[in-house]
């Protein structure tokens, strides 16, 4: 029987940490975060079934962007040849760095309409909400959404060819992706009904902060692996989430 790669056990490590954490979820206080209301079933039957999707739906897209991925010869998730402060170390600071920029933006941008600033998540639900987007969003939105359509466009349809553009190309459609899937939650928060309700500035900053988190992550996902993705996307929520959102 053929043994699993490092890549292969830090990616199911990963996984199930995300079901994990997205069980714990249920039971912590949400805040304003959610809105208040009773589940159709008991909250540990609730649990089990966000933590099964977490496991069969991220994690089967997941393995399929590694092997996307891979036939694309992006970095390995565990890559030998690059060190840990290339994978882990750098990436988090600036991931660090990029919560500090949204928290500056945050307070500019709010000045240009009469909601207010972005809520922010009670502790401890913060550090397990920011560890499970820096997990989850990270493998629908670069380790699935990017190395599928860049393999399905440059390697299948475009025979091989202008692989690098169409990874750009595809980068910005996942930042804007991205970026519009937080607007339902961002509606809520506000108490908007539709998508127009939603001030110009505001939902400039969305897409601002979402995409700058995107692009760098798309990059470093490429060229250091997919852990590199997720330290950025965790040390910015950290920052901008569980720091600022404390204080």
């Amino acid at each position: 029987m053929k043994r699993l790669s490092t890549s292969v056990k830090i990616y199911i490590g990963l996984i199930v940490t995300l079901a994990i954490l997205a069980a714990i979820n249920v039971f912590l206080p949400q805040g304003s975060t959610v809105p208040a209301q009773e589940f159709p079933v008991s909250k540990p039957v609730f649990a089990f079934v966000v933590a099964s999707i977490m496991l069969l739906g991220y994690g089967g897209l997941g393995l399929l962007g590694m092997m996307f991925s891979h036939k694309l010869g992006f970095a390995d998730l565990w890559c030998t040849t690059i060190s840990v402060k290339q994978r882990l170390l750098i990436p988090t600071f600036i991931g660090a760095a990029l919560g500090v920029f949204f928290i500056l933006a945050d307070a500019i941008l709010s000045k240009f309409h009469t909601l207010g600033t972005i809520p922010h998540p009670p502790f401890p639900t913060s550090i397990v909400a920011s560890a499970s987007a820096g997990i989850g969003e990270e493998v629908i939105f670069r380790l699935f959404f990017i190395s599928f359509w860049v393999w399905l466009i440059s390697n299948v349809i475009l025979k091989r060819k202008w692989q690098n553009q169409i990874f750009w190309i595809v980068a910005f459609g996942s930042a804007f992706a991205f970026a519009f899937a937080h607007v339902p939650s961002l509606m809520f928060l506000f108490g908007l009904k539709t998508i127009g309700d939603i001030p110009l500035a505001l939902m400039s900053e969305i897409i601002l902060l979402n995409g700058v988190l995107s692009i760098v992550a798309a990059y470093y996902f490429k060229t250091y692996g997919f852990l590199s993705a997720v330290c950025i996307h965790f040390a910015a929520d950290v920052v901008w989430h569980v720091i600022w959102g404390a204080l």
